[in-house]
């Protein structure tokens, strides 16, 4: 059957509750947000006159939740006008009004007794037909829906979100006794297609599948700790960006999940698990006890392994239980991988270590591999969905396997006997039959060992997908040490940069001109994509700081003007280019966007012309493009300054937007023309699509504007008095005041005395001139230096 979700009912407020309302408003959903009535007036409300019986008062839990939830950072809505959709109410008069929506969610306390009374009211009010879920992180999905109608019953699972429902990915769907078959399929496709998650279906088991091995993880991690004799911040520099895991790495992502949250899942696994081979490690070591005791729970009560003291971090001493100063870690082993920009190579390395980072990376990876090869088919059927799930749940860049699978499976297993552990069964079986790696890519496919069939099956659900690492041998056209031009099929090729961070250099833009020249040639259009963990940081800094110290102005002058003509092309070609921003996207990354014929942005894209933080202006076009973008809003009547401005401020107070969405109000995502993706794996996919979309309608190359309406005088002389006050105000320095008057300049179209109508090469060449201008100054060659060395800004 066909079935459409136009409004989600989601009951409970709290962290969780709120965050989930939040991201179904993101997709556009309206959505009723419900919570309990609270218990008593507070002296506040009493002052205000309000009752027991006023809608406020009623309210007012779920109020404040949603409240809280909207001022955090980061936001869990993508913008904050998108919180219109959200409707509050309360459990005792609003419950009936659930009668109208198409989902129900629960996410109050984690209590059964309390959640089947809140079972017990939906199935009362509900439709049939309408789909009802848990976000419980562990209690058993078959005990809720006892007594409930088979209705309900067939409509009822698990749809586990992991918070903050935003950004992480993972979505489990964990079936319950008599869940329908549609239901199940409906849910996966949807959390995909429509939420944007890495949808696994997980058997209702303790945990599920990402918190069962994630709380593994960390329980054995504080085991093996004073074990080793590793300090938390030498634990945290072990299990950060080198091994592909967040910055928070463990004990900073334990404070800020709260030490209580933990303690009470991995109790719940020592409780439920009596038959579990590693049941002793999910006991709580004395130290995390004393913790406990003491209310050293993180974030919420401000201090746990870390403690803030004025400006100073301390760390937790795991041995005398006091905090000291922080003390910086280094290893010898993690100097070996400072080469190696693949997160995925390294792991060959580590093991490797004759440190105690050698002997921690031993012992932590033989210990995981035991465990998940021992948890197929308890908690799962097949191995990809535990990888799946633990990327897309705790942020890991690589899963277990694909780990085990780059040390080699043979290899790893050595280790783990050395180190008194052992493989599951089935995974010497599979070395025994031949096969030697747990993953293996076919015509561009992935394919996991399936231990049922014992050969290699297809992973579900690629065909929506292209994956770059899965095409790059056999598809490649051409390529350089800093991209690599791939072909995507029907005709259409990709741009990928690997340079360091993406930066965008000499190599970048001998790309981007290759791969134009080679489309319009044989091919039908280009995007300009990549799957790393952001589009570009933007250009080649360090470059333009070597050249203006050397003074090597004339060769500064032909890079930048490489670089706006680089731009110009991606507008200006014979064939479509199609441009596919995701996670930061920063200066010259933003100029590239805005220069495309078509956007296909990840909704998680943080994008600005952020120049300003180095000293200088936009010099790729982005001065240029936000004053035509500004022009071609003017209308008849419209006090057409106040449009310039708001242009000129996102360029001068070097806004990012913290979302997709956000880049259409800044002006830098173009409404009508520029779409959004929440499946940042399905982005390259669509873009591909797009670009062949408007080949085959016809795709005329445009012709360069000349129609540009500057105001000269009557903006320059708005500007100028509007910096100074800014400086008298002592808002910005004197130095902020010349490169925001540089700005102006360009923005106002120069001096003219009367507002002209002038070319985009024109505005490009003044943009030019005052981008070099800025970068004679000793103060912007600070400004570059300092953001170099330290990675921020220098206010000088």
């Amino acid at each position: 059957m066909k079935r459409i979700i136009k409004k989600v009912a989601v009951v409970g407020s709290g962290i969780m509750g709120s965050g989930i309302a939040c991201h179904f408003a993101n997709t556009g959903l309206e959505v009723l947000l419900l919570d309990i009535v609270p218990n008593a007036l507070t002296p506040a409300e009493e002052k205000k006159g309000l009752t027991l019986e006023s809608k406020a008062f009623r309210n007012r839990l779920v109020n404040d939740h949603l409240a809280n939830a909207l001022k955090s950072n980061p936001s869990p809505i993508y913008s904050q006008k998108f919180a219109s959709r959200i409707t509050t109410g309360n459990t005792t008069d609003d419950m009936a009004k659930i009668t109208t929506c198409d989902w129900v969610i629960e996410v109050v306390v984690e209590r059964l007794d309390i959640k089947k009374l809140v079972f017990e009211q939906i199935d009362k009010y509900r439709k049939p037909g309408t789909l009802v879920t848990s976000n419980t992180s562990g209690i058993p999905i078959q005990f809720m829906s006892e007594g409930r109608s088979t209705d309900f019953q067939s409509h009822f699972c698990g749809t586990h979100f992991f918070n903050p429902a935003r950004y992480l990915k993972l979505f489990e769907v964990i079936p319950g006794p008599q869940t329908s078959p549609e239901v199940i399929d409906f849910l996966f496709e949807y959390g995909s297609k429509f939420l944007g998650k890495t949808s696994v279906i997980a058997k209702d088991t303790p945990a599920f599948i990402g918190n069962r091995i994630g709380i593994f993880g960390i329980m054995s991690l504080f085991h093996q700790v004073k074990e080793l004799g590793l300090t938390i911040e030498e634990v945290d520099k072990l299990t950060g960006p080198v091994i592909g895991r967040p910055k928070s790495a463990t004990f900073r992502t334990v404070d800020v999940v709260g030490l209580d949250t933990l303690v009470h899942v991995a109790n719940g696994l020592y409780d439920n698990c009596p038959n579990d081979e590693a049941h002793d490690l999910f006991q709580l070591p004395e130290f995390i006890k004393k913790m406990m005791e003491n209310q050293w729970l993180g974030s919420k009560t401000k201090q746990g392994f870390y403690k803030k003291e004025g400006k100073d971090i301390l760390s937790l001493d795991l041995d005398t239980l006091e905090y000291r100063p922080n003390k910086k870690a280094s290893f010898a082993t993690l100097e070996l991988t400072k080469t190696i920009d693949k997160t995925i190579d390294r792991f060959k390395v580590l093991v490797k270590g004759k440190d105690k980072a050698g002997d921690f990376y031993r012992k932590n990876f033989s210990a995981m591999f035991a465990y998940v090869s021992n948890r197929i088919p308890e908690i799962s059927d097949e191995l990809y969905k535990i990888d799946d799930a633990m990327k897309a749940g705790f942020g890991w860049e690589n899963g277990p396997f694909e780990i085990w699978d780059a040390i080699g499976v043979a290899k790893a297993i050595e280790i783990m006997q050395n180190e008194g552990y052992q493989p599951a069964t089935w995974v010497n079986e599979m070395i025994a039959s031949g096969s030697t790696s747990f993953y293996t890519v076919k015509n561009g496919a992935t394919y996991f060992y399936d231990i049922a069939s014992k050969s290699y099956a297809k992973k579900p659900g690629q065909d929506s997908f292209i994956i770059l690492d899965n095409i790059r041998d056999n598809q490649k056209v051409w390529g350089n040490s800093d991209c690599t031009l791939f072909h995507l099929g029907d005709g259409i090729l990709n741009l990928e940069f690997h340079s360091k961070m993406n930066t965008i250099g000499g190599g970048v833009l001998t790309g981007i001109n290759k791969a134009i020249d080679l489309a319009e040639k044989e091919y039908h259009g280009l995007v300009i994509g990549n799957q790393g963990s952001n589009f570009t940081v933007g250009a080649n800094i360090g470059m333009i700081f070597m050249m203006a110290v050397e003074q090597e102005y004339d060769e500064l002058n032909m890079a930048i003007k490489l670089f706006q003509n680089t731009m110009m092309r991606c507008r200006y070609s014979s064939i479509p280019v199609v441009v596919a921003p995701h996670g930061m996207t920063l200066g010259g990354g933003c100029e590239m966007t805005m220069h495309a014929d078509r956007v296909v942005a990840a909704a998680e894209t943080y994008i600005g012309l952020v120049e300003f933080g180095v000293g200088v202006i936009p010099g790729g076009g982005g001065s240029k493009e936000m004053t035509l973008r500004a022009a071609d809003l003017f209308r008849k009547n419209d006090v057409e300054l106040n449009v310039l401005q708001e242009y000129f401020l996102t360029i001068g107070m070097a806004k990012v937007a913290t979302s997709a969405y956000e880049a259409f109000d800044l002006g830098i995502l173009q409404k009508g023309k520029d779409i959004v993706v929440v499946n940042r794996d399905r982005q390259i996919a669509t873009a591909k699509q797009i670009a062949l979309q408007m080949a085959e309608q016809g795709y005329t190359q445009p012709v360069q504007r000349k129609d540009i309406k500057v105001l000269g005088k009557q903006a320059l002389g708005m500007f100028l008095v509007g910096t100074d006050q800014m400086v008298a105000g002592q808002y910005i320095s004197e130095h902020d005041r010349k490169i925001a008057n540089k700005l102006a300049y360009v923005m106002a179209g120069g001096d003219l005395s009367e507002p002209t109508l002038v070319s985009e090469q024109y505005l490009l060449d003044i943009e030019r001139e005052a981008f070099l201008s800025l970068c004679t100054e000793r103060k912007t060659l600070e400004r570059i230096q300092f953001m170099l060395t330290k990675g921020k800004p220098l206010r000088n």
